[in-house]
């Protein structure tokens, strides 16, 4: 099983497939994803790669994690496990 890393400070204008083209670099990618908005579709400046392998993923954060790209610094390491949200019923601030 691969590590999922996290890849933060992206430019606006990245794509799903400039982060696999990008860290095919390293090795196999499982997948690639840019996080965008779900109200306007942009890109929210950060998003995840899945790699194949840990000695990939391990490689990958070396060469990338403070790269520059577009005049920005990526940001990359091993994302964390997404955590436990409150439970959000949509209800709240609603008079009846």
């Amino acid at each position: 099983m691969g590590k999922r890393l996290y890849v933060g400070n992206l430019p606006f204008s990245a794509t799903d497939q400039l982060l696999l083209d990008t860290f095919a670099q390293s090795g196999k990618v499982e997948s690639a994803k840019v996080i965008t908005d779900r109200d306007t579709g942009l890109s929210k400046g950060f998003g995840f790669v899945e790699m194949s392998t840990d000695a990939e993923a391990a490689d990958a954060i070396n060469k990338f994690n403070g790269a520059e790209y577009e005049g920005r610094s990526l940001t990359v390491n091993e994302a964390r496990p997404l955590a436990p949200r409150e439970n959000r019923s949509g209800s709240a601030g609603r008079r009846y």
